[in-house]
């Protein structure tokens, strides 16, 4: 039995003292930041585009998501001490501007009132919000979601299924991914997104020794057998069902990546992602000769300049070329907020809202953009060094990843680096059902790091050990 000194044993509870004070503290001050980000993109938009505060009825409706993400940082507070402090304040940053640079394109169109796209944006934020402290109130602890596994395959089957009911099911631009019910519309593939994840890290915890362990061995990797190759097959088949029936390639591939991801972190087999891959590239090329509109996005990505591709009724690369043309008139530090032509690209304030920015925000504000996801998605991969249980360790890296895939996958589109896929970008673009889905999933990333013990966040580096009389001269000057 190891001895417990009367110093470690005072460090220890100065840490558990201490640190979710400093946390919360640290919290507090980044929303300041946050809080001022959005509000001077609100102003600078207005100042740009008519070079007055000519609406302050928008500061007043927008002063209440400030107001809710304070309610959230006391929530915070009292039923998740140890959360990390850095989710929060970039996600209300990324909402801010995103709502900013809508409200921009309003302007433009003649929007005012309740019939602007940025005003029906702050409701949805709000909805939003709210929905995230629901989920921080009720799930106390996430280890008891797991019993619950089976349930959560079965809401993602009916969420996938929603959009091809008859009388509901929506085909915009093509996709068949919304339904509507009356004057409401949603896209239920966001939330099966999160049912997805807590599905599969549920299932791979019970089942990743036979997909981990047993296997044959060939080129120094161990493949699985072929009765384990079930999950896999039926994963694939369902991302290829996306793209046959509902004609979405991004979600398709979100889907299908966000399942590699998992059953790599839970069995470290390089294998499964070699197989996954190889099954996904095939049924892509496959279905890129047989079906016409994704021929059409490969067409546009290999050769948007080509007169043909660009003038077509259907699958034209004209958006895909306007945004590139944005991106190249804003340069490294932009043309300003409210100062831009981001409206001349189509759909400039949903698919294409990161071309919109690149113009007005320049290379510099995309960048800066990409590094707070960067910091978003790592905190939740972080969670896969830190968490004590592997169900948690499989939600916070499934997590982190979905946010860092999809906006991989819509710069990239953008960009030329892949093909469009017709994702939105987390937490900016318009749209409810994705505002939602990505708050609810930052509310979970802070729960699961709360449940992370202070002790092993200081082990791994993650906090400095505690300043004051139980520490030594080394941990004072670390």
């Amino acid at each position: 039995m190891t001895a417990t000194t009367p110093q470690s044993f005072t460090q220890a509870i100065t840490i558990k003292l201490r640190e979710p004070a400093r946390a919360r503290n640290l919290e507090l001050v980044l929303l300041v930041i946050a809080c001022g980000i959005c509000a001077g993109a609100m102003v600078l938009v207005q100042l740009g585009t008519k070079g007055r505060l000519f609406d302050t009825s928008v500061l007043w409706v927008g002063s209440t998501i400030l107001g809710l993400a304070l309610v959230m940082h006391v929530v915070l507070r009292v039923v998740a001490k140890n959360a990390d402090p850095f989710i929060l304040p970039i996600a209300l940053a990324l909402n801010g501007i995103g709502i900013a640079e809508i409200y921009r394109i309003d302007i433009h169109n003649g929007l005012e009132g309740w019939s602007a796209i940025g005003v029906k944006q702050i409701v949805w934020t709000i909805m939003a919000m709210a929905a995230a402290i629901v989920v921080l109130l009720v799930v106390r602890n996430h280890r008891f979601l797991q019993r619950y596994r089976y349930i959560f395959m079965f809401l993602t089957i009916a969420l996938l299924l929603l959009p091809m009911l008859p009388g509901i099911g929506l085909n915009v631009g093509g996709a068949r991914v919304w339904i509507q019910i009356g004057s409401f519309t949603f896209q239920p593939g966001e939330l099966a997104k999160i049912t997805m994840a807590l599905f599969f890290a549920g299932y791979l915890v019970t089942a990743r020794d036979s997909l981990s362990i047993v296997g044959k061995k060939f080129l120094g990797m161990t493949f699985p057998r072929a009765r384990d190759l079930g999950p896999i097959l039926v994963m694939w088949a369902a991302a290829m069902g996306v793209l046959v029936f509902q004609r979405d390639l991004g979600t398709a591939l979100l889907y299908f990546g966000l399942f590699l991801v998992m059953i790599y972190v839970a069995t470290a087999r390089i294998s499964w992602v070699l197989i996954g891959l190889l099954l996904f590239v095939g049924g892509a090329i496959v279905a890129a000769s047989v079906l016409e509109y994704v021929h059409g996005r490969f067409e546009q990505w290999l050769d948007p300049f080509n007169q043909e591709v660009f003038s077509r009724d259907t699958q034209a690369s004209y958006q895909l070329v306007q945004g590139l043309f944005g991106f190249a008139n804003g340069g490294i530090t932009g043309t300003g907020l409210g100062q831009g032509r981001p409206y001349i690209t189509p759909v400039a304030n949903a698919d294409y809202i990161i071309a919109s920015l690149g113009e007005e925000l320049g290379l510099i504000g995309v960048f800066a953009i990409l590094a707070l996801f960067i910091i978003l998605a790592s905190r939740g991969i972080r969670v896969g060094f830190m968490a004590q249980d592997d169900f948690g360790k499989l939600l916070g890296v499934g997590f982190g990843f979905t946010i860092a895939l999809q906006v991989f996958v819509v710069v990239g589109g953008i960009t030329r680096v892949i093909p469009v896929t017709g994702l939105t970008t987390p937490f900016m673009a318009a749209g409810g059902s994705s505002l939602i889905a990505n708050w609810i999933i930052a509310a979970m990333l802070l729960r699961l790091t709360d449940a992370i013990p202070a002790e092993q966040r200081v082990q791994q580096g993650a906090i400095p050990a505690a300043r004051g009389r139980g520490a030594t001269r080394k941990e004072r000057t670390r």
